[in-house]
């Protein structure tokens, strides 16, 4: 049978848009289709626009810390319509950037919503497209429980929208958006409550990097409350929001901010249409090369709930396109060692296996870990701390995760990944001069095991 296209994508996130990509770089005649905006989460709602607030918000410490280096700063004054009107731009030259890359890969781009009409047929906007292959990499959609007065709430998509900063925010969640979002709110001068319902946040990470955090969000502020959770929002008539929490008590707030998961977004895809299955969860199902139960279809990147990050996603797509069409150079993604930043202030940058991890994995493991007062600090009244951590395996002296909270993690941490991916031992670390004065240095420093 002849086919209008090879390969058919829908969605142009990170990983759809890298798949469309090489393949069609391989030869391959693709299609994508959106609906929304090109780049996806991470470009328009997600990571990119999330990082550029967290920089704006970083500029209340640099002002406060500049007295210390002698500097006399003046009055300053913060323009939340100024940040969001810039980072718009921004995000418009973005999505400018992606469809040129699409357009100037050879891919036909359909700016339209995709619906599945078979396991070969896709309608976009009336009209319909055969395909040899369909990949689905629709992504994810931030998801507000359905409690009374749930409408006055906001997700984390509309947060990038407000049209002023709310003066008081409570924040609900206890994942790393909500964590991000509490410190961007406090950092910008709101008046910010983080509220979850369990007894500690960030559940999955270091339990050493989770209590840590709290103590420095504390200092900053910000009005962190576990095991609290909401009951009901009412909108009060001076248009602000009452909520009642679980345990009777009352706050009052101008922005009820929700980041309590995500769902896959399968809206009018035409699922049903298909043989296409789906996990408990309601993710798409695949297999270790990102196989539905339809042989014609594929899905990668949060759709199919695995590891929901923007380069996991790009690897999957990369993985996809070879596979199907450059198959001497297909290669599995290894999704062990996979580093990792929450851009709290003060930032979290973490790789490999938790302490908790390792030692229910059956390692006896060794624990290295410093807690310092950053040089950049020692000139001004801030008494922020930085956390370093490294969890070793004691009999093969392998380390095995690589934990920091303080500024800049994610850029030291990046670096570290490639030594777990590449099997480094401490003695490897501790043979490693260290780059003097820096914060990063601690890392091959840490001689005397905690535990």
């Amino acid at each position: 049978m002849t086919y209008d296209f090879d390969l058919f994508v829908i969605g142009a996130g990170s990983g759809g848009v890298r798949a469309a990509r090489f393949s069609a770089g391989y030869g391959a005649r693709v299609a994508v289709a959106e609906s929304r905006y090109l780049g996806g989460t991470c470009v328009n709602v997600g990571c990119v626009p999330k990082k550029l607030l967290v920089y704006g918000a970083q500029f209340a410490d640099e002002f406060e810390q500049a007295e210390g280096f002698g500097w006399t700063p003046g009055q300053a004054s913060f323009s939340w319509p100024t940040l969001i009107a810039n980072k718009n731009r921004e995000i418009e030259r973005l999505n400018g950037i992606y469809r040129k890359l699409l357009v100037g890969s050879g891919v036909t781009l359909l700016e339209g919503h995709a619906r599945l009409l078979d396991e070969h047929r896709v309608e976009v906007d009336g009209k319909t497209y055969s395909a040899e292959r369909i990949l689905i990499a629709t992504g994810g959609w931030p998801h507000i429980p359905e409690i009374p007065g749930h409408e006055h709430a906001i997700n984390s998509n509309q947060a990038f929208f407000l049209e002023e900063l709310p003066k008081r925010v409570l924040v609900v969640g206890g994942g790393y958006i909500a964590v991000e979002f509490a410190s961007i709110f406090n950092g910008l001068g709101a008046q910010t409550s983080l509220l979850y319902r369990g007894e500690l946040f960030l559940r999955g990470f270091d339990s050493s990097l989770r209590t840590h955090l709290h103590e420095e969000l504390g200092k900053r502020g910000l009005d962190v409350q576990f095991n609290t959770d909401i009951a009901r929002i009412d909108k009060q008539a001076d248009g602000s929001l009452q909520a009642t929490l679980k345990d009777g008590r009352t706050l009052q707030a101008d922005c009820i901010f929700y980041a309590t998961g995500r769902r896959p977004m399968l809206d009018n895809l035409g699922l049903e249409n298909t043989s296409v299955s789906l996990d408990d969860k309601g993710y798409i199902k695949v297999d270790d090369e990102y196989q539905t139960s339809a042989p014609s279809i594929l899905a990668i990147g949060d759709v199919i709930g695995r590891v929901q990050l923007t380069p996991v996603a790009l690897a999957e797509g990369m993985a996809v396109a070879r596979r199907l069409f450059k198959p001497e150079e297909y290669r599995k993604v290894d999704y062990r060692m996979i580093p990792t930043a929450v851009f709290s202030l003060p930032n979290i940058g973490t790789v490999g296996l938790s302490e908790e991890q390792a030692r229910e994995a059956g390692h006896a493991v060794k624990v290295f870990e410093s807690r310092f007062r950053p040089m950049k600090l020692t000139l001004t009244e801030s008494d922020e701390r930085t956390l370093m951590k490294l969890v070793v395996d004691a009999k093969t002296d392998r380390v095995l995760g690589c934990h920091m909270v303080g500024p800049d993690a994610g850029e030291i941490v990046q670096g570290l990944a490639v030594a777990l991916k590449a099997g480094a031992t401490k003695q490897v670390f501790d043979e490693t001069i260290g780059v003097h004065p820096s914060a990063a240095e601690e890392f091959v420093t840490l001689r005397t095991p905690v535990n």
